[in-house]
């Protein structure tokens, strides 16, 4: 009995238990955890180095246009264009497209900017595209639209049952209108978009001036870009993005698609 108290406490076990759940975790990691992050960590390497030859490159043509002075878009006067077409007043139809869905927050500023903006009003034709889903939304939005109406904007209210295609889908239905026919260019916005007044003056004389140019990409930027530190980020990114990687692009006849996707700032020619 005495040596059954004073024997020291087996433990031989859980020390065995704890041995094998190491070794079978050192099994896992070697086996499945290691690997993958093996082939992770060069996989971002590899991006790595492209980004970094990718930011060479465009340093690189950057410096060149500088030094040269040759942007490709320095070889279209502006103010002689806008003063031919004020002389002349054979002022092209446009057709201005605005996306909507569920801009509760927006829909009155961004309506209000594009109905403002500097064009002959018999020469304008202002689509509101809505895809909200909520009937309530709807109404506020068509009675926004009816107000510029009565303005003597030429504005078209146009709704869809679905969503097919998203707001692409919603821009290819707007296109097959039949008053849209007699438009020789459209111009395209989302729906927080806040264009200034003379947009169509500063874009649509290039498409005038060069048969050959089929799409003119303005830059923007956030309104609220102090408010939020988030904003902020974002428009350094896209301020880098105009800067630089537009400049190189426009510079080496390099269309960056990804872009016209985001901010659907288009004017182009209908037929082209």
């Amino acid at each position: 009995m005495r040596n059954w108290f004073l024997a020291e406490p087996e433990v031989k076990s859980v020390n065995d238990f704890a041995g094998s759940f190491t070794d079978i975790w050192q099994d896992i990691r070697v086996k499945m955890v290691i690997p993958p992050l093996t082939v992770a960590l060069c996989i971002c390497v590899v991006m790595s180095v492209m980004m970094f030859i990718e930011r060479m490159y465009m340093t690189v043509v950057v410096i060149l246009v500088k030094i040269m002075g040759r942007k490709r878009y320095t070889q279209y006067k502006l103010e002689a264009l806008k003063e031919d077409l004020e002389q002349n007043r054979r002022y092209p139809m446009v057709l201005v497209q605005i996306l909507m869905f569920n801009e509760k927050e927006v829909y009155k500023l961004s309506i209000g900017s594009v109905c403002s903006l500097t064009w002959p009003s018999d020469r304008l034709v202002v689509q509101v595209l809505d895809d909200s889903t909520n009937q309530y939304l709807r109404k506020m939005v068509e009675t926004e639209c009816k107000r510029w109406i009565e303005r003597g904007v030429n504005v078209k209210y146009e709704t869809r049952n679905n969503r097919n295609g998203y707001k692409a889908g919603a821009l290819r239905e707007g296109l097959k209108k039949d008053y849209v026919t007699d438009c020789e260019f459209v111009v395209i916005f989302d729906a927080d978009f806040q264009p200034d007044e003379d947009f169509l003056w500063r874009s649509v004389p290039y498409l005038l001036e060069n048969q050959e140019l089929a799409l003119v990409q303005a830059r923007w930027k956030f309104v609220n870009a102090n408010e939020c530190i988030m904003t902020r980020l974002q428009e350094m990114s896209l301020a880098y993005h105009f800067a630089v990687e537009q400049e190189v692009g426009s510079s080496t006849c390099q269309f960056s698609v990804s872009m016209v996707r985001q901010n659907l700032k288009v004017c182009s020619h209908i037929g082209m």
